[in-house]
């Protein structure tokens, strides 16, 4: 019986040998369901519905962009273990034992790539075989890597001896101040010596980072009271004292100098005195008095005390009152101070004392020097007058010397000394603009509290108009404003003075450290040389070969022949023994 395809009991249709059939039918496996249409074009039987197992996924196009390469175990995934060519449709086991991987959504950058044009397809092939490469390359056995190059030994040691400095300290700007070339100018009315202040910074407030300007004794002072001023509770470095007489002797002036270096120096690496502009002025300005008659009247109250107190609007004119001390920190620390400014006080004495006696050594070796030299000169034997010629000369070293090691004393110990004396006055002055700070706040508490009365008086009347009250409550909320300042004030300068106070300490440790260390070294360098001058000088004594180092012999004449006496000097003493010799043998036969 003839049966149509669609009739068939079972469902299948005999296989067919057609020569035109497609290369997608003819890898089809035998085992797939037929259409049951067999009269259906070839274009729709020939790609018959798949699963997504069995679908062959369409080639990756590689598009350009940020990969990270980790190492994977692809043994467990969906598409088999990475580099191993799987078959385009996988056994039925596979298929049963694995769930079947969803479709992945292709990216819009993948896709913009398929849709681009021909340079784009380009520049995707090539990083496509830049990929391929680098795969290729993983596979291949890694090169073993060679050591480091080594670096010369300095440089690491170099690198390693740097001390680590924090950000505050790196952004920290630096001076370096020098004072130097003093001159005297003016006439006899109105002479006064100018020093040459020399600035190198790194700090952007400046204009240029190297400059000079000419400044005379009244402007470092006219510094100090400005900076005092404007910085309660800070020491401030202050400028040596005046001194009427001998202020153009040498050794002053040179003392001064050294000082006012070290005042500057110290302020410009002052955290917080660096940046006051009255040190910019001094510092950097070409027309000084100008400035500072421009500032001054522009703050006519700036020599007055004033500052930050009148920027808050406190009133510091007055005392007050006694101030009785009652937290014992600044007790305690203010009875040191006057301890220690007697101790420095008494110890610059003796170093005035030792620098006195030092150049009353120097003016008696010099009177003992030429009194040696007025007897070498009457002496008629040259082996006393040379000897005393000599210790003449030695005198004359010794009183060099001593004049030396004299003003090393007062440059060294000396001055350190001095400058202390004056910093504690400076730190009384601080404890001055506390005492006024304090006297300030209870000012402003009294105030405070006659306001709040008068406040509360004419709320209890009930009659008094609204705009004296409101006027009166204004008043109270002033005062509480000012007293609260005042309060702050106070409190902030407590605080600023233990920092400096224990900056004081530190700065006194290492100062007074190194000026022992350099007094020392001097004096130790003093004996030395004193020494030597005295070995030399006795070595000199004690020569016995090349004749008399102390006798000069006479000068030979310049014609004529030499004398008798002068050629029997100059004949050696082996012949003139001869001589004697044979004088006496003839006086013998003689008397024979």
């Amino acid at each position: 019986m003839d049966l149509d395809a669609g009739d068939s009991p079972w469902g299948d249709v005999p296989s067919q040998s057609d020569a035109t059939k497609s290369p997608a039918r003819e890898d089809k496996p035998s085992n797939a369901p037929s259409p049951a249409n067999p009269s259906q074009p070839d274009s729709q039987t020939s790609n018959p519905p798949r699963s997504p197992t069995s679908r062959k996924l369409p080639a990756r196009k590689i598009g350009a962009q940020p990969t990270r390469l980790e190492t994977v175990d692809g043994s467990h995934d969906p598409l088999g273990p990475l580099g191993v060519d799987e078959p385009a449709f996988p056994s039925a086991s596979s298929s049963s034992e694995q769930a079947p991987t969803p479709p992945r959504k292709e990216s819009s950058q993948t896709r913009n790539t398929r849709l681009s044009g021909g340079a784009q397809q380009a520049s995707s092939s090539r990083s496509a075989a830049e990929a391929a490469e680098r795969d290729d390359s993983s596979n291949l056995p890694r090169r073993t890597r060679g050591p480091p190059p080594v670096q010369p030994a300095g440089v690491g040691s170099l690198r390693q001896t740097q001390p680590s400095v924090s950000i505050e300290q790196a952004a920290k700007p630096s001076f370096d101040i020098t004072v130097g070339d003093p001159h005297k100018v003016g006439d006899i009315t109105s002479s006064h010596i100018v020093y040459q202040v020399r600035t190198k910074t790194t700090s952007k407030a400046y204009r240029q980072p190297d400059f000079a300007v000419s400044r005379r004794y009244r402007d470092f002072l006219w510094l100090y009271n400005s900076l005092h001023n404007n910085n309660p509770g800070i020491v401030v470095p202050p400028p040596p004292e005046k001194q009427a007489v001998g202020r153009f002797d040498s050794n002053f002036v040179e003392s001064r100098r050294q000082a006012l270096e070290r005042m500057l120096n110290k302020i410009a690496h002052h955290s917080v005195l660096q940046h006051d502009a009255d040190l910019k002025i001094f510092l950097e300005s070409d027309a000084f008095s100008l400035d500072v008659k421009n500032k001054e009247n522009r703050e006519p109250d700036l020599g007055q005390n004033k500052g930050m107190f009148s920027s808050l609007g406190i009133n510091v004119g007055g005392g007050g009152g006694k101030f009785v001390e009652h937290d014992d920190w600044f007790h305690d620390r203010r009875i040191y101070l006057d301890a220690l400014e007697n101790q420095l006080k008494a110890l610059l004495k003796a170093i005035d004392t030792v620098v006195s006696q030092r150049k009353g050594l120097a003016e008696a070796a010099g009177d003992f020097a030429a009194s040696l030299s007025s007897l070498a000169a009457v002496e008629l034997s040259p082996s006393l007058s040379g000897p005393l010629a000599g210790l003449s000369d030695i005198q004359l070293r010794i009183r060099e010397l001593y004049e030396r090691q004299a003003q090393q004393d007062v440059l060294t110990l000396g001055i350190t000394i001095d400058e202390y004396i004056r910093l504690i006055s400076s730190i009384k002055q601080a404890f001055q603009q506390r005492q006024k700070a304090y006297h300030s706040w209870h000012n402003a508490e009294s105030e405070l509290q006659k306001r709040r009365n008068t406040h509360e008086k004419l709320l209890r009347q009930g009659k008094s108009q609204q705009d004296k009250l409101n006027e009166v409550g204004a008043g109270v909320a002033d005062a509480e404003r000012r007293a609260h300042s005042a309060r702050l004030l106070f409190d902030d300068m407590g605080r600023l003075m233990r920092g400096e106070l224990e900056r004081f300490e530190r700065e006194k440790v290492e100062d007074f450290k190194s000026g022992v260390e350099t007094f020392l070294e001097g004096a130790v360098e003093a004996q030395k040389e004193l020494i030597e001058l005295w070995e030399t000088f006795l070595m000199q004594l004690n020569a016995e070969e090349g004749g008399d180092p102390f006798h000069k012999p006479p000068a030979q004449p310049s014609t004529g022949e030499i004398s008798k006496p002068d050629e029997a000097a100059q004949k050696p003493a082996s012949s003139q023994d001869n001589d004697v010799e044979a004088a006496a043998t003839a006086t013998i036969e003689q008397e024979a």
